[in-house]
């Protein structure tokens, strides 16, 4: 079909489009794409393969389709039904040569572990059997996250549908504060427009402040884009993107369609200016991401655990910042705190860089990637009562332990500060 004259398009729908064979899409329209690839992770891919091998017994996968599983939710595991799904994962990985399968030791939280090891692209169209899918946006791919049995159906077709999304638009001017990251720009958007306020939308990202933010803190904002509701967060594509993806061995095409000259303002319902110049550091009190407040502005709440990890801030840059405020110092007496590389690579640069030093020296305990805290599985879970600083995701009741417990939403640097200080507010 060809697209009328002039046909407004976002980002995304550019993608979309292209993955639909089409010249352009509406939104609102239901289009069947192809994919580039599709992921899941111990928790997602045995229900998927319980209704692959149901309704595809012959077990033919899709060739043209990239498919990664990654064991990072409750890895190392934690108990036997933890190793049960493992395994299957495992046994189903070993006869089809087509999944790439990543365990103990080779693995990392899989948000942080596919864009280093260069699986992640430009104008691909991505899915993956996690909610924070949506991270891999901050490199131009479209990416989203999905249910187990759109995994099922992946393997077998390469293919997804999706109901094409409305977008939003922001337009990032100014420079991010040397005490500021990506974390408080999405928490103060979230705060801004709440959990709902991109409802299936995609939101964004573009603007000559977009260059102040280094893919890390692209990243984060992209990761949870899904917490104000959207289907996807997208940044346009610039020198920045470009130099992490050859550091990644990914020869990027089709940027010029994502670049910051090839945004067309009248794509979005609307726009919404912020000037990175004005935020300050925030925090998401419980039980809500959108519960947000600006740290000096908060009375002086006592806590008992601080975790410094995750697909959302669990990169070099976030173990630098920790590593800053940590140094020669320690961590406040009954307080405990957790720090998560993102990867092996991750790891094993931060013990290069003597970060891992730091932190023990400190008095924090450090351990292999993992999401273990963040959904309240292993490796940091909370008692009756128990509050925690965390720079995860989410804060539901009960996310991160026993249902009284409360969880604070900030950035690395307001997480390590509240390690050594033993609270959180002034």
């Amino acid at each position: 079909m060809k697209a009328p004259d002039p046909v407004p398009m976002s980002l995304s729908r550019r993608i979309l489009a292209s993955k639909a064979g089409r010249d352009y899409v509406k939104p609102g329209e239901l289009c069947s794409c192809s994919l580039d690839l599709a992921m899941g992770n111990d928790i997602t891919v045995p229900p998927a393969l319980n209704l692959f091998t149901k309704y595809f017994p012959d077990g033919k996968l899709y060739s043209d389709c990239r498919y990664v599983f990654c064991m990072d939710h409750f890895t190392p595991c934690k108990d036997i039904r933890s190793a049960q799904n493992v395994k299957q994962c495992r046994d189903f990985a070993k006869l089809h040569s087509g999944i790439d399968f990543f365990d103990v030791g080779t693995v990392g939280i899989e948000h942080c572990f596919l864009p280093e090891n260069g699986y992640i692209s430009p104008f691909d169209c991505i899915i993956g059997a996690d909610s924070h899918t949506c991270t891999y946006g901050a490199l131009g791919a479209f990416s989203t996250g999905v249910g187990s049995t759109d995994l099922a159906v992946a393997l077998r077709s390469g293919k997804c549908w999706f109901r094409i999304p409305e977008a939003i638009g922001f337009r990032l001017t100014g420079k991010l504060p040397e005490d500021c990251s990506g974390k408080d720009l999405i928490l103060c958007i979230i705060g801004m427009i709440g959990v709902d306020g991109a409802l299936y939308k995609s939101m964004e990202f573009f603007g000559e402040g977009v260059s102040s933010l280094s893919i890390d803190d692209r990243f984060t904002v992209c990761n949870m884009a899904v917490e104000a509701g959207a289907k996807n967060g997208i940044f346009i594509v610039d020198p920045i993107t470009e130099q992490y993806l050859a550091e990644a061995g990914v020869s990027a095409c089709n940027t010029g369609a994502l670049s910051s000259g090839s945004v067309d303002e009248n794509a979005y319902e609307r726009i919404i200016d912020i000037n990175l110049s004005n935020l300050v550091p925030m925090v998401a009190l419980p039980h809500k991401p959108s519960n947000t407040k600006p740290v000096m502005a908060l009375d002086r709440i006592e806590i008992d655990q601080v975790v410094i990890g995750s697909c959302t801030n669990g990169r070099i840059t976030d173990l630098r910042i920790a590593a800053d405020i940590l140094r020669g110092k320690k961590v406040a007496p009954y307080v405990r705190c957790i720090i998560i590389p993102g990867t092996q690579k991750i790891y094993m640069q931060a013990l290069e860089e003597g970060l891992i030093e730091t932190f023990i020296s400190a008095g924090a305990a450090v351990s292999t990637p993992t999401c273990g805290p963040c959904l309240g599985g292993h490796t940091g879970v909370l008692a009756d009562n128990e509050r925690c600083v965390s720079t995860t995701n989410r804060n539901f009741v009960g996310r991160m332990g026993h249902i009284t417990s409360e969880v604070y939403l900030a950035s690395p640097r307001t997480a390590a500060l509240a390690a050594v200080n033993g609270y959180i507010g002034s």
